[in-house]
């Protein structure tokens, strides 16, 4: 664009929820999301991730399609979705669809309901997956929901009210259990003539609002006269540093490309977008062929089919579904493998908007569609100046990284897809990361073609993605295998020929490199067995036998994915409770419908002040150097930049004091020591200012020698943090010498990111007068002796406490995550609002958030183990290194509790157990629910699990013979009774019919040789409450106001796991009122001060008590109120108070147990009491791949009776959904230099809809008290996470049966997490020990082994 006084700039006209918005300044780089939560306060759409991974943000765009007079809706990320690209479009958010205070919708309804809500942040995204779905379709299948919601992430709920909720638009609702309903046919048990009292229900489907469309937002009638009578038109959009056309023609698109040859051309914008955003690639000029209509042609010829290179992958996808219909099975070979391919590749999202041109173009070398289009002889037809030609998709297509054989100026227009001949069969696989919305890890696509009669090949085509820098061509594999016949002999050479062919580097980009290589053969036998299925079936039509029949036990099906119906098992209460008492009710969250709705409010929610800046930290970019020069220059120079706050401008502590060690705020001192450390901060007029404000901060460095990344370098080294713990009894060394065996063994767990679904988040407000502060944060806890957010803020400040008040109205996901750093943020935040005099906000993107905030320890664990033939183990010595990161946080705290909980359930007499909190150059890792018991735990499980394997006998066996039985000593002279934790055990073996089961993967297993079963039963004892005796206290403020509503307010933060809904139970039963007539303030410190984390799974159990107390006080103070007027109503006894002056309000208290451990004496009583559970899952694991899926789980927990059941059933599930994610599926990968690879849902998976168990049962156990908590209830956030570990141990089952089948037997490593590359290396199948090992120390890895 050479004169810029020609471009007339575009208005923007889109209908948002049936309301028409204009933009008369669009700027390209907005993209929908900023545009609705900053521009039009619309916060119901939430940041998640801001690359279309975590589905967060989702919302519906409709548009009207003029050549065939219908409206299409999608779904789409509004993260990635740019503004200029919806001129015409109608968008409908959360808030369009309904809201407390019109009407909710039922989709809205039904989520809440289903108690499909916990932190709520997922929520409003959740809502639109499924609105958009039944928009589309009213009555969807149960394939539909999980591929619609496939690309919205969970942390909190485990999934499985979720779907519970949406199935209940499904047509397959038949089943008597589908809403909710405890007893099914399913559980085969049978109904007697009288049957005993029904069992309760989570929810009542019959309560539910019917789905009626004809409700539904219409689209706007000027869009459908818009596209109906505007001539086509040059859309212009001009921003601060980029611009963005929009051709109206072909011929138009093809002249800005000639003259702009290096602007990108942008359809979905997931390619490009993310690149903006995360690599800071500018393009000063963007062309969007959106309006070219040559580019969504679809053709089709005797030969094949063109489809237009602007089809959006779902269009393509349901294009190819509809010929699949249409044509013979031969014809639709290519097709059909496409589809598969087409069905995991991204979200439905991002397949709505992402294209089958960018796709191909973008070139990726794990690309899922290249390798099959290339196999499959495709071409593409591509226009420039020069005219038109036709580029087969080829070997020489792609050149290199991100690079095709296209000249920069050619267009590709449209894509040739072939049909098959008789005779030629085409085939793709694909493994990843994860089962759904994940990039590949290696992917083909496969083509043999044989003339009619023969087995001979007459062509043959494989192409590979993720093999390299392109899609490669195993060009001499199939030189190897034409003109020969398809037989044993030809294909093993064919093996050893790829296995030359596609070598890969030890230090490749990517890592993994002997599970890719192994998946290329794999893949290709594979393809080897479908073939010699396929010449079975067609020489059986000939009637001309050509081909042995294969052997059922070589057949390979895909794994099981279809979702059960589940059993979530609870007690009733008691006939004699009062119908008014709600606790022990299953009640729905109190803030589920604002969840929903997207009403509720989380701190970067909060509209915007006057003159409100934005603060974007500036981290180290070395692990280990000295700061030679910190320039902000440049910086300050940008538009809207306003400051830069360093460690100078702190005016009091620049220090957190922890555990004897101190962690600066700001680097203050010369020397990082990990890459992630906090520098210095820009504050800036807006996020984006800001942001640029800090990439263009200077800091040069000296890199200092040898830094420390592993435990074992530490170790090495001495670096720990002290002190070292050590808990020990009986006298373990003697014990050794008198066992009939010793084995020694070691287990490896990797870390384990929060991934809470809003990032750390903080706004500071000052107050014009005396230094007093307003603070909006997300944190577990406001304030407290050890590490506050408000105590931070006050010491950093240099004022007296009561200048601050912290608020916390809810927050979207914490885990533990949201304690030391974030009070840290506030700090630096506060001290940029004292600067300023300006209210500033902070809120981490997540890839900061990864890189700043720290993750769950890693930790290696090595053992002794001394046991008896019968398999008693009577001496166990047990080392833990945990990798602490640079500085202290809570690591030594984590230590601590390893060793407290490492006899789990296991009354081993000998037993030694030695924590060391090791000191490295990674990022600080913190607390992480569970806090070290699940790395604790599971290496004394594998320990057990050996055992078993060294003895070849069953593991539950090891595991019972070895079980605390009877009044109990732990090995810190703790007495307990073990007899709920033997119930759990039993009753879970019962419920989840383990013995029969056991013999059913067995046969399973017998009659498999490609996919094998595991099965896994596991236990669980766990502490409740801190041992830190001062921890456990909690205050609450209950006023009652004249009209008799009540307004409770106390010290525990709602994170998601329904405290505030527990206490408005309190509060109702101990008032004798109705819920209804009780509100829960938001938790601040000008309420209650010196408040404790919510944290420990003790948050119910302290405030409970001290809002039961405070609401005793004032029931007690009416009693004379009541005495007087017996039959008058709560209203009147409150009025009748207010005259006679009585006070109204009450605060109440709870001391909480006095808890200790003497580390010298090794005794003590660390824990209130325990909440004990067992665990069985089922597993099918194909060891090809390493892809598994849980069949079953079955979870029977010990919570006495229970305050809230869905809330702890959901608590329950979540926990253990968690638990499956830290040991199968979430790894940290670090480079050699220390910096974290996976800062984002693209690269870090957690668990979506498709790990959750196809069937998901969940007992509470009845019949149990607790005289510790209240209301005899038990703690129960933590503890069910650890038994994720029964999945990790099924799949080792599953390897033990695939190992033995190639002669290999007794214990073998497997380390956590089980992924597919760590599972299918294990199988130790004849393609993976094909591949040549590598020498260690002869190369640099692409990842550390952290």
């Amino acid at each position: 664009i050479s004169d810029e006084n020609q471009v007339e700039i575009t208005v923007i006209v889109i209908f948002l929820s049936v309301k028409q918005v204009t933009e008369n300044h669009a700027d390209p780089e907005t993209m929908l999301l900023s545009f609705l939560r900053e521009k039009l306060r619309l916060t119901g759409t939430k940041y998640g991730c801001g690359g279309g991974g975590c589905g967060a943000c989702t919302v519906m765009v409709s548009r009207f399609q003029p050549a065939t007079k219908t409206i299409t809706h999608y779904s789409a990320n509004a993260c990635l979705l740019p503004l200029c690209q919806l001129h015409g479009a109608a968008v409908t958010t959360v808030e369009g669809i309904g809201s407390s205070k019109t009407r909710i919708h039922p989709v809205q309804e039904r989520i809440a309901k289903a108690h499909g809500s916990q932190c709520g942040f997922c929520t409003p995204g959740m809502v639109m997956s499924m609105y958009t779905l039944l928009r589309n379709k009213l009555q969807p299948s149960m394939d539909d929901i999980t591929q619609a919601l496939a690309g919205n992430l969970c942390r909190c709920t485990g999934y499985r009210p979720i779907v519970d909720g949406c199935r209940t638009f499904c047509q397959e609702t038949n089943c008597c259990q589908a809403n909710g309903v405890g007893n099914c046919c399913l559980s085969g048990e049978v109904n007697t003539e009288e049957p005993e009292q029904e069992k309760p229900q989570l929810f009542d489907k019959n309560d539910f609002l019917p789905l009626d469309p004809t409700q539904e937002l219409i689209f706007p009638p000027e869009l459908i006269l818009m596209a109906e009578t505007a001539s086509p038109q040059t859309l212009t959009f001009q921003g601060e540093r980029m611009t963005w056309m929009s051709p109206a023609s072909l011929e138009e698109l093809v002249q800005m490309k000639t003259s702009n040859p290096k602007a990108p051309l942008v359809m979905g914008n997931t390619n490009i977008g993310p690149d903006i955003k995360f690599k800071g690639v500018l393009h000063p000029l963007i062309i969007s062929p959106t309006q070219v209509k040559e580019l969504f042609e679809v053709t089709q010829t005797p030969q094949g089919v063109w489809v237009g290179a602007g089809c959006s992958l779902s269009e393509v996808q349901s294009l190819l579904e509809k010929l699949v219909i249409q044509f013979s099975e031969e014809k639709t070979e290519l097709f059909k493998a496409l589809i598969h391919q087409l069905r995991n590749l991204g979200s439905q999202q991002i397949r709505n908007v992402a294209s089958l041109g960018g796709n191909i173009m973008s070139a990726y070398p794990n690309s899922d569609l290249n390798p099959v289009l290339a196999a499959g002889s495709c071409k593409v037809s591509v226009i420039s100046n020069a005219g038109r030609r036709e580029v087969p998709l080829n070997q020489d297509f792609f050149v290199s990284f991100g690079k095709t054989i296209l000249k920069p100026e050619e267009i590709a227009v449209a894509v040739f897809i072939p049909f098959s001949r008789k005779g030629e069969f085409v085939r793709a696989f694909r493994q990843a990361p994860r089962k759904e919305s994940s990039f590949a890890t290696v992917t083909t696509g496969m083509r043999v073609f044989f003339s009619e009669g023969s087995r001979v090949v007459q062509d043959v085509s494989i192409y590979y993605g993720g093999m390299g820098p392109t899609t490669v061509s195993a060009a001499k594999t199939c030189a190897a295998l034409i003109n020969r016949p398809w037989d044993d002999e030809n294909l093993s050479r064919a093996y050893d020929i790829l296995l030359d062919e596609l070598a890969l580097p030890p230090s490749a980009p990517g890592g993994k490199v002997d599970f890719r290589r192994s998946l290329t053969l794999s893949f290709l036998f594979k393809f080897n067995l479908e073939v010699l299925q396929k010449l079975r079936e067609m020489s059986l039509c000939l009637q001309n036998v050509i081909i042995d029949e294969l052997p059922n036990k070589m057949q390979i099906h895909p794994l099981p994915k279809e979702i059960q119906p589940s059993l979530q098992e609870f007690q009733h209460v008691s006939n004699n409770q009062s119908n008014l008492d709600p606790v022990g009710r299953p009640i729905m969250h109190r803030s589920a419908i604002s969840h929903a709705t997207g009403e509720a409010v989380y701190c970067d929610d909060i509209p915007k002040t006057d003159g409100e800046l934005f603060l974007a930290p500036v981290t180290s970019s070395r692990a280990h150097a000295k700061i030679v020069g910190l320039d902000v220059s440049e910086a300050l120079q940008l538009p809207g930049v306003v400051d830069v706050i360093t460690a100078e401008d702190i005016p009091g502590k620049k220090v957190r004091p922890f555990g004897g060690y101190t962690e600066e705020l700001l680097a203050a001192t010369e020397v990082v020591s990990c890459i992630g450390q906090l520098l210095c901060a820009v504050v800036a007029d807006t996020r984006a200012h800001a942001k640029r404000g800090a990439s263009a901060v200077k800091i040069s460095y000296e890199d200092l020698p040898e830094p420390v990344f592993t435990v074992e370098e530490a170790i090495e080294k001495l670096s720990f943090f002290e002190p070292r713990r050590v808990l020990e009894k009986g006298n373990v060394t003697e014990a050794f010498k008198s066992v009939d065996r010793v084995y020694e063994g070691e287990i490896r767990l990797g870390g384990q990111e929060h991934f809470y679904m809003e990032t750390q988040s903080v706004l500071v407000v000052p107050v014009s007068e005396e230094k007093e502060f307003n603070i909006y944060i997300s944190t577990q806890i406001t304030v407290d002796n050890t590490d506050p957010s408000k105590e931070a803020v006050a010491e950093t400040l240099n004022i007296p406490s009561n200048r601050v008040t912290c608020h916390v109205r809810r927050i979207g996901g914490a885990f533990g995550g949201k304690v030391t750093k974030t009070a840290i943020l506030a700090s630096i935040t506060a001290v940029a609002a004292l600067k300023t005099s300006q209210a500033v906000r902070c809120i981490l993107d997540r890839g900061d958030d990864m890189l700043i905030s720290g993750a769950r320890h890693p930790v290696l664990g090595k053992y002794k183990v001394g046991f008896m033939n019968d398999g008693r183990i009577l001496a166990a010595d047990v080392q833990y290194y945990a990798n602490a990161g640079n500085t202290v946080d809570e690591s030594v705290l984590v230590a601590e509790k390893i060793v407290l909980h490492m006899d789990n359930a296991y009354n081993i007499p000998n037993l030694r157990g030695r924590a060391a909190a090791c000191r490295t150059n990674l990022p600080s890792n913190t607390a992480f629910r569970g806090f070290g018991v699940p790395q604790s735990i599971m290496v004394v499980e594998n320990m057990l699990n050996d055992v078993a394997m060294v003895l070849g006998r069953p593991a539950d066996q090891i595991r019972e013979i070895n079980m605390y039985k009877g009044q109990s000593v732990t090995h810190y002279k703790f007495e307990f009774c073990p007899e709920n934790l033997l119930r759990c055990w039993d009753e879970c073996k019962l419920k989840s019919d383990y013995s029969a089961r056991c013999k059913t993967v067995d046969q399973f297993n017998q009659q498999n040789r490609w996919k094998k079963r595991g099965i896994s039963i596991i236990p669980i004892k766990y502490g409740i409450a801190f041992t830190d005796s001062f921890l456990n206290q909690a205050a609450a403020l209950v006023h009652i106001y004249k009209d008799g509503s009540v307004l409770v307010t106390h010290g525990g933060t709602e994170m998601g796991q329904g405290i505030h809904t527990k206490m408005q139970q309190v509060a109702s039963r101990e008032l004798h009122i109705p819920p209804s007539k009780i509100y829960i303030s938001d938790t601040s410190t000008n309420t209650v001060p010196n408040t404790c984390p919510s944290a420990a799974s003790f948050g119910t159990d302290a405030n409970g008590m001290a809002v039961k107390n405070a609401c005793q006080i004032l029931y007690q103070r009416l009693e004379p109120i009541r005495q007087k007027n017996p039959k008058g109503s709560w209203e009147s006894w409150v009025n009748a108070a207010f005259f006679e002056k009585m006070s109204l309000s009450a605060t109440g208290f709870y001391r909480g147990p006095d808890l200790y451990i003497d580390w010298d004496k090794m005794e003590g009583e660390p824990y209130a009491y325990f909440t004990f559970g067992a665990c069985c899952s089922e597993v099918e694991l194909d060891c090809l791949t390493g892809d598994y899926r849980t069949v079953r789980t079955d979870i029977v927990v010990d919570i006495g009776r229970s305050v809230n059941p869905s809330v702890d059933i959901g608590q329950i599930e979540g926990a253990f959904m968690q638990g499956l994610g830290l040991y199968t599926l979430e790894e940290l990968k670090f480079s050699p230099s220390g910096l974290l690879y996976t800062r984002g849902p693209s690269q870090y998976k957690i668990p979506a809809v498709c790990d959750v168990p196809l069937q998901f049962n969940v007992y509470l156990l009845p019949d149990t008290y607790n005289p510790h908590a209240i209301y005899s209830s038990k703690g129960i956030g933590e503890p069910v996470l650890f038994l994720g570990s029964s999945v990790f141990f099924a799949i080792k089952d599953a390897v033990a049966a695939a190992r033995s089948e190639s002669g290999l037997v007794g214990p073998f490593s497997l380390d956590s997490p089980a992924t597919p590359e760590r599972a299918c290396l294990a199988c130790a199948s004849p393609f993976t020990q094909k591949i040549p090992a590598s020498k260690p120390g002869s190369f640099k890895p692409w990842a550390l082994n952290i």
